[in-house]
């Protein structure tokens, strides 16, 4: 527990046995319920997230959003806390996020990944397509939000209930945020250190960036 409240750390993992030992090995020891969501892994991730004690659950639908929904219903923490499971978010500044929640009265913490100080974290490609991304959600939702792709976030796990989380994709990174600031709830972003990944990239850029950016436009205008 943390300063009375229970906390879950959801993982969403494909494949990530490299990273995730990483992860859990530092993660902290006052974190009362550790999901990992394996999304149809075939390597030993399921195995390796077990033997340190991780909850994993396994949603063989492939999908970022839909993974993260399917933990969301086994998650019984007061605060639910995500990251990635190849080790580019850090593990060891969930009690400074929890702090900064906590003194800012915040409902829904978004951990930004801005800006990058290990230049080989992010290749200008990825940092160009966040940019502009970024800057469409916030000119369409009226509110600037300087990562809205980052995948670490901080929230009361009671405003998931109002929330109409649709994407099953890449794109519900974005929309979880979204939501957020359409709540009546106090959003906040702070900084973090963002890290070179460990494991295989899944992220197709110009892929996933026109999915995401169409899906920002859908959400604005047809919600």
């Amino acid at each position: 527990m943390y300063n009375s409240q229970r906390i879950t750390v959801i993982i969403p993992c494909l494949n990530e046995e490299q990273g995730i030992e990483q992860v859990l090995t530092r993660m902290p020891p006052f974190v009362d319920q550790v999901i990992v969501v394996d999304n149809g892994s075939t390597d030993r991730t399921r195995d390796v997230a077990q033997s340190y004690g991780a909850e994993v659950i396994r949603e063989d639908v492939r999908g970022y959003g839909r993974a993260y929904k399917r933990g969301f219903t086994h998650a019984t923490g007061d605060v639910i806390v995500t990251l990635d499971g190849d080790h580019s978010y850090p593990p060891d500044a969930i009690s400074y996020l929890l702090e900064a929640f906590r003194h800012l009265d915040a409902d829904f913490l978004n951990a930004s990944r801005f800006p990058v100080r290990d230049r080989h974290a992010m290749s200008f490609k990825h940092k160009l397509g966040n940019l502009i991304l970024s800057l469409a959600m916030s000119v369409l939702f009226f509110r600037w939000v300087s990562d809205s792709q980052s995948g670490m976030w901080v929230f009361k796990r009671a405003i998931v209930k109002d929330m109409k989380l649709e994407s099953d994709g890449m794109a519900f990174s974005e929309e979880i945020k979204i939501e957020a600031l359409l709540l009546p709830i106090h959003f906040v972003e702070i900084s973090i250190q963002y890290s070179s990944r460990l494991g295989e990239i899944k992220l197709n850029p110009w892929r996933d960036g026109i999915q995401n950016l169409l899906f920002l436009l859908k959400k604005r205008f047809l919600r």
